[in-house]
């Protein structure tokens, strides 16, 4: 593949796994909080819904799956797997346009 060949494909793709990476632990953290006291502050939905959106939607979605968590909210289960397909789409357009 031509893209792991060049440094600028190297560093997308390092940088797309390290936010899936954070976007997955996220998600197990969150879930562990979950089960702790009523009194220890959540992780915002609104968090996991932006490191989805900046990339990290495989993450959050892979973390659903693994944690059995925010699998029966709707909004998980509908926005998740579109913000996958809307990241692909980014950067597929992202790697043929800039021709890298």
């Amino acid at each position: 593949m031509e893209l792991l060949q060049t440094t600028v494909g190297q560093i997308l793709i390092g940088t797309l796994t390290l936010i899936n990476l954070v976007a997955f632990f996220i998600m197990g953290r969150d879930k562990k909080k979950s089960y702790a006291e009523k009194h220890v502050r959540r992780i915002p939905e609104g968090l996991i819904f932006f490191m989805a959106t900046m990339f990290g939607s495989v993450g959050v979605y892979l973390g659903m799956l693994t944690f059995r968590h925010k699998t029966k909210k709707w909004y998980f289960k509908l926005g998740i797997p579109m913000l996958i397909v809307q990241n692909l789409a980014l950067v597929y357009a992202l790697v043929t346009l800039s021709g890298i």
